[in-house]
C-alpha cells in the first residue's frame, strides 16, 4: 500500500516557535511509518521554508528555551497551485519536485499557523489539513470574537473589556476596574501559550500590563479573574466529536504561565483525571463538545474552562492546535482516555482527509 505523505510544518514566525519544535518531535515520533511518510518542513523565524529530508535537525532538542532549527540548507517553495501537491527547491533550477504531498499537518502554534493562515494555503492548494479549517482556526485564535460567539450561543465566559490600538490615548483604568474588579488578566487577543499575558493585582499595574500586551497584538482583552479550578478537556472528531476525560491544572504560582506549561515540569500539577463527580465530568464533556461545535471546529481542539465554587462552568478559551510536547495536556488526556499517541496521530490525519473529501464533494460552479 502506498504511504500517505504528510507534510509536517514546524517552527514558524510566531512567539511559540520553540514550542512548535518540541511538539513536532513528538508527533513525528508517534507517526505510524508503515502507513505514513512524514515530509519534514522547518520554517525559520523569518518565515522561510526548508526541507529537512531525513530527520528533524535541531539544536538543544530537549531545551524549551534554547531549542532551534539547524541544517537549513534546502530552501523550498510550497506550490499553491490547485492539485500540484508538491514542494520544490528554491536554490536548484529543476522542474522535478523534491517531494509530493498528500496531507498538511501544521504543528504551528499561534499566529501564521493556528489562525487560519496555513489552513487558507491548504484550501487553495486543495490539500487536506489537520485541525479546524479557516473559520474555526481564526475564531479560536481571536479570544474576543470567540467570547462573542460563545455569548450568542448561550455559553458563559469571564466578563471582559476589549481595547484596540486606537483606544490607547483614552484608556481609563478606573472604569475598567469598576467594571471588572481589581484582579485582572490582560491578554493579547491573538496569541497563545500565555505569551504577553499579565495577571494584575493592583490598579498601578494595569496600564503597564495593557501596554505590554499591545507589544504583541493590535487588540487586547482584559478579563475579570475567575476564582475556580482550571479544567481542560480534549475534543476529537468532525461531525460527531468525542471528548476525553477532563484534567485539572493546578499552577504553582496561581497562573499557568509559559514557563509552567513548557519549561518547568514542576511549574504546575496536572491531575488526570480531574477529581470530579460523574455529573461534573459529564457536564465538562458536554460543554467541551458544545463549544467545539459552536466555534465551527473540526479535527481537534482543547477546551479550557473554570469550575467555580458554586459549580458553574465558564469557558476560558479553545486551542485549535494545542501543544503536543511530552508534558502537554492534549495528548496526555487522550492517552489516559485510552487513545495512545500513534492512534491519535492516525485519527487526526484521517479526520483531515475525511473533511477534505466532504468539501471536495460540494458543487463549486452553478
Amino acid at each position: 500500500m502506498k504511504k500517505i505523505k504528510v507534510a509536517v510544518l514546524f517552527g514558524g514566525r510566531s512567539t511559540e516557535h520553540e514550542i512548535s519544535l518540541l511538539s513536532a518531535q513528538n508527533i513525528i515520533k508517534s507517526m505510524n511509518r508503515d502507513k505514513y511518510e512524514p515530509v519534514l518542513i522547518g520554517i525559520d523565524k523569518s518565515g522561510k521554508w526548508f526541507f529537512q529530508e531525513e530527520s528533524m535537525k535541531l539544536l538543544h532538542a530537549n531545551d524549551p528555551k534554547q531549542i532551534a532549527l539547524t541544517g537549513l540548507t534546502q530552501e523550498i517553495l510550497f506550490s499553491q497551485n490547485t492539485d500540484d501537491h508538491y514542494i520544490t527547491s528554491v536554490n536548484e533550477r529543476s522542474e522535478s519536485p523534491l517531494s509530493s504531498i498528500d496531507v498538511i499537518f501544521p504543528v504551528l502554534h499561534g499566529t501564521f499557523g493556528e489562525d487560519g493562515a496555513i489552513q487558507g494555503l491548504a484550501k487553495i492548494s486543495n490539500l487536506p489539513c489537520v485541525g479546524p479549517g479557516i473559520l474555526g482556526s481564526a475564531v479560536g485564535m481571536d479570544k474576543e470574537v470567540m467570547k462573542r460567539l460563545l455569548r450568542d450561543g448561550g455559553i458563559d465566559s469571564a466578563k471582559w473589556v476589549t481595547l484596540r490600538r486606537r483606544d490607547i490615548p483614552n484608556i481609563d483604568v478606573d472604569n475598567i476596574i469598576t467594571e471588572l474588579g481589581t484582579e485582572l488578566f490582560v491578554k493579547p487577543v491573538n496569541l497563545g501559550s500565555s505569551v504577553g499575558i499579565s495577571f494584575v493585582r493592583k490598579k498601578e499595574e494595569l496600564h503597564k500590563a495593557i501596554m505590554h500586551a499591545f507589544e504583541y497584538d493590535n487588540k487586547v482583552i482584559i478579563e475579570e479573574r475567575i476564582t475556580g479550578r482550571e479544567i481542560e478537556c480534549a475534543v476529537l472528531g468532525n461531525d460527531d466529536p468525542i471528548a476525553s476525560i477532563p484534567g485539572e491544572v493546578i499552577p504553582k504560582d496561581g497562573f499557568y504561565s509559559f514557563e509552567a506549561k513548557y519549561v518547568d515540569e514542576a511549574g504546575a500539577a496536572l491531575m488526570i483525571p480531574a477529581d470530579l463527580t460523574d455529573k461534573e465530568i459529564e457536564n465538562v464533556k458536554n460543554l467541551s463538545i458544545e463549544t467545539f461545535i459552536q466555534l465551527e471546529c473540526t479535527g481537534l481542539a482543547r477546551v479550557d474552562m473554570f469550575l467555580t465554587d458554586e459549580g458553574k462552568l465558564l469557558i476560558n478559551e479553545i486551542n485549535t492546535l494545542p501543544g503536543f510536547t511530552n508534558i502537554s495536556m492534549y495528548p496526555t488526556l487522550w492517552k489516559i482516555s485510552g487513545i495512545p499517541n500513534e492512534e491519535l496521530i492516525d485519527r487526526l490525519i484521517q479526520l483531515a482527509i475525511e473533511e477534505h473529501d466532504r468539501e471536495k464533494s460540494l458543487k463549486r460552479q452553478a
